[in-house]
């Protein structure tokens, strides 16, 4: 999202340090001009800039918060050319981000994180917009709007952001209409038939109104040709708008009223299949996954064969922002409401082999509302806030598996190790009706189609608290509180697979026919009552989705928690420059429902909660441009839910399995500015971690206890670069160069098996990860125009992103994914 709003030179010093950022959930309205955040220490060119935050719903000077926080701004996202926070978060250390499906994003902070993609479950990441929280799935990943800044808050935040923010969160804020009129244009065009636009109006509407419109528009065609389609892949193509009302008639009232859309329709993420032929098997007969029949599938060409696939979103939301001065203390309400319908059909084998070939669907419909209100006031002894929040959310979702009889023949008669495949069922009875004079009944080719619909009625209630207590001129000592109430009700209904072609067919196969078979000697009676358990499966049945009490109607359960999330933070200043402090604070995340279990019972888990250790350090050297800041973490985080797909030892067919988890770790977080001269700027941080299992329950088949073992958080994560800047020809040349550094997957004795971790002929998944960006622009003095050369990816790194088992019982062993290569884009903007 573009994000321009009127800028002095004070402000953009500012914005350049901007990883010392933070947090403001429901910034003021101020009519004279946008919000400061930031304020100059002192006019020397190497001062530290001051950062004023409100990440604990006050406003202070960051180096004053004891909170571990980053910070990124508009200028940091322009520098990268970013459309999205998840293209930022290569410089956020210990935050990852894959949005390869953007209705689909996995958010991870601190290790922290979730690959249930069922709306059965949230996150322990919370994503806010303006406060709002936005969810996991279709909401949670929309394109860079007029964006104020991100704010990412490391460990939970339980207090005062409250819902499923127990890992930590990410506030984004949006830039409200000021007194002044602005407009903004910005036009990128790239490699990959990338066009890339922004445009944003601000208008003064009398003394007490004023109105701001901003739209955002992104096209990519692609890095690499699907051969099976002849179509570019992957592609991007949304646009979003977002138009804002704000009222301030002077005096202690101000409101916002903001509306929000963005429309996505586009073509779904690409997979390769690591096999070259299909269908194999690549687990020889000790039960070793053979990698040497493996190829590397950067060099190999893309044959996705998935019929009508796309991703597509339609995202709506309006928020309402109220503010009044009480005069003994400051009242705030938001109200919010959103609304998205979402569908993502994909290919899931990485062949166009219609005998391994799999795709699978998820369609969602989701509406949400959330009102909360805060009551915030000072005085000598304490500064306070006390709030109540609501919310509702109304979900609707289709989990889909789409395939064909040939891959269900795979399924059914899989080739053993090193050997061709046999024949399956449909084929067998093709040939039976050959025998038997109806040349005309062909099973193979036929479609199948099977759905998991499940909906969710969810609503939530908090009571929360929060003070400052001053025990001394230098030292605080901050209690928090947070009482919590979720209801859930959820139902499955997995009705009859769809096989349009085939059911029709199969009024041949009667039990008589079977037997005259038989009786002529063609097949054996246990291969006839193996067909006839197949033509039964196929009228009567389900592969997937097989629960039978839940064909004919849904199901229903309800279930509720309570939770009470206290912190306890103490901090002291040694001067100015300098505060030491140490927090104990607990997170929590409401209990759930496995979306696409078949289980009896319904798949509910319970609530999952973690309690962080942390102290820390902030300062900054005077008259030297330095500042810093160094924190060390432990946490425990208990009944942590992780779903994956298993494989059953009797070969049957694969499950979502959820395994329960005490997850533990201890790490450090590092920062620091170095401000050289007005020109010239130093800046890096890093994030260290070492989290493992404490212990495992409720493991399903065929996994292994990894208590004690590495959880798969690499353990070092870091980010460095500088920026410098010249003066020439009326205006400042501009370089920016940044790097990240990703260390490699800690792998453990299920990472092989579940693709975390493999090492194969000429590529390794999960190996360290390293990206250089760099931008060189020129800006007018004026600040009205200026052009840019933007290159992500400098060196071309490319690497195996992630891999996937989920195609293995239709014969392609494992799919993956690839990050992205070199992208380079020329930018022109220009402000009025």
């Amino acid at each position: 999202m573009a994000r321009r709003p009127t800028q002095t030179p004070l402000h953009r010093t500012a914005v350049a340090v901007a990883a010392l950022g933070a947090i403001a959930s429901l910034p003021h309205l101020a009519w004279a001009q946008a919000e400061p955040v930031k304020k100059e220490a002192a006019t020397a060119d190497n001062q530290v800039t001051v950062v004023e935050v409100t990440a604990q719903g006050r406003k202070q000077e960051v180096l004053q918060v004891p909170i571990s926080i980053q910070l990124i701004g508009p200028e940091q996202i322009a520098k990268l050319g970013s459309v999205n926070i998840a293209e930022v978060s290569a410089f956020v250390p210990g935050l990852q981000i894959d949005a390869t499906e953007p209705t689909q994003p996995n958010f991870t902070l601190r290790g922290l994180g979730t690959a249930d993609f069922g709306i059965g479950t949230d996150s322990p990441v919370g994503v806010y917009v303006n406060g709002v929280y936005t969810g996991k799935t279709g909401g949670a990943m929309l394109n860079f709007n007029d964006i104020k800044r991100v704010e990412v808050l490391k460990g939970p935040q339980g207090t005062l952001f409250g819902r499923n923010s127990a890992g930590g969160a990410i506030s984004v804020v949006t830039n409200d209409p000021t007194g002044s009129f602005a407009a903004s244009g910005l036009l990128r065009m790239g490699n990959h038939a990338t066009v890339h636009t922004e445009a944003m109006v601000n208008q003064p509407l009398g003394d007490d109104w004023a109105v701001r419109f901003s739209s955002v528009t992104q096209r990519r065609e692609g890095w690499t040709t699907n051969a099976t389609t002849a179509r570019r892949a992957p592609q991007d193509n949304a646009w979003g708008a977002r138009l804002a009302l704000g009222w301030h008639p002077g005096g202690a009232t101000s409101a916002v009223l903001s509306w929000e859309h963005e429309d996505l329709d586009q073509r779904p993420r690409p997979v390769w299949a690591l096999s070259p032929v299909t269908p194999i098997t690549a687990v020889d007969n000790e039960g070793h996954l053979d990698t040497s029949l493996f190829v590397d599938p950067r060099k190999q060409p893309l044959h996705n064969d998935v019929v009508n696939g796309r991703e597509n979103r339609l995202f709506d939301g309006l928020t309402l922002r109220v503010e009044h001065d009480l005069g003994f203390a400051a009242f705030s309400s938001l109200t919010a409401w959103r609304q998205f319908k979402t569908e993502n059909l994909q290919d899931n084998d990485g062949t166009d082999n219609i005998a391994s070939h799999l795709s699978t669907g998820n369609f969602e419909r989701n509406k949400s509302w959330q009102q909360e209100f805060r009551l915030a006031g000072n005085n000598p002894m304490v500064d306070w806030l006390v709030g109540l929040s609501l919310s509702g959310e109304d979900a609707k979702q289709t989990s889909q598996i789409n395939t064909y009889t040939n891959s269900i023949d795979t399924l059914a008669a899989p080739p053993a190790y090193g050997e061709l495949p046999s024949q399956g069922p449909y084929a067998s009875m093709n040939q039976l009706a050959l025998f038997a004079g109806f040349p005309d009944i062909d099973l193979l080719g036929q479609t199948w189609q099977e759905n998991m619909h499940n909906t969710g009625d969810f609503k939530a209630q908090a009571l929360f608290g929060d003070a400052i207590w001053h025990l001394g001129a230098d030292t605080n000592l901050t209690t928090g509180i947070r009482f919590t109430r979720d209801e859930k009700k959820f139902s499955w209904h997995n009705p009859l697979h769809s096989s349009p072609g085939l059911v029709p067919q199969l009024a041949l196969f009667t039990d008589d026919f079977f037997a005259q078979m038989v009786a002529a000697g063609v097949i054996t009676q246990e291969q006839s009552d193996g067909l006839q358990a197949v033509v039964d499966l196929s009228q009567f049945g389900n592969l997937e989705f097989d629960n039978t009490q839940w064909m004919a109607a849904p199901v229903y359960a309800k279930k509720s928690w309570t939770n009470v999330s206290p912190r306890l933070v103490i901090d002291h200043h040694f001067g100015k420059d300098t505060m030491v402090f140490g927090s104990v604070t607990r997170g929590y995340q409401a209990g759930g429902f496995n979306s696409v279990s078949t289980d009896v019972q319904g798949g509910s888990f319970g609530p999952e909660t973690v309690t962080n250790y942390e102290i820390g350090i902030k300062g900054r050297l005077a008259n030297s441009g330095l500042s810093y800041g160094a924190s060390l973490f432990h946490y425990l985080f208990k009944n942590l839910q992780s779903i994956n797909l298993f494989h059953p030892q009797d070969g049957s067919i694969p499950y979502y399995g959820i395994t329960v988890s005490d997850v533990q770790a201890t790490g450090a977080d590092l920062e620091a500015q170095w401000q050289l001269s007005k020109e010239f700027r130093l800046f890096g941080s890093a994030e260290l971690i070492d989290q493992t299992y404490k212990a495992q329950r409720n493991r399903p088949e065929g996994s292994n206890d990894l208590t004690g073992q590495p959880y798969g958080t690499p353990t070092t994560s870091l980010t460095a670069g500088f920026d410098v800047q010249w003066a020439l020809g009326g205006g400042n040349l501009n370089w920016s160069l940044q790097g990240s550094y990703l260390g490699a997957t800690r792998c453990n004795d299920d990472s092989e098996m579940q693709g975390a971790c493999l090492k194969a002929p000429g590529f390794r998944v999960g190996e360290a990860r390293q990206r250089v960006d760099t931008r060189l622009g020129w800006e007018a003095d004026t600040r009205q125009w200026g052009v840019a050369l933007i290159v992500n990816n400098l060196f071309d790194k490319q690497y195996v992103q992630f891999l996937s088992n989920l195609s293995a019982p239709v014969g392609s062993p494992y799919y993956a994914g690839l990050s992205e290569p070199r992208h380079i884009q020329l930018e022109v903007k220009v402000k009025l």
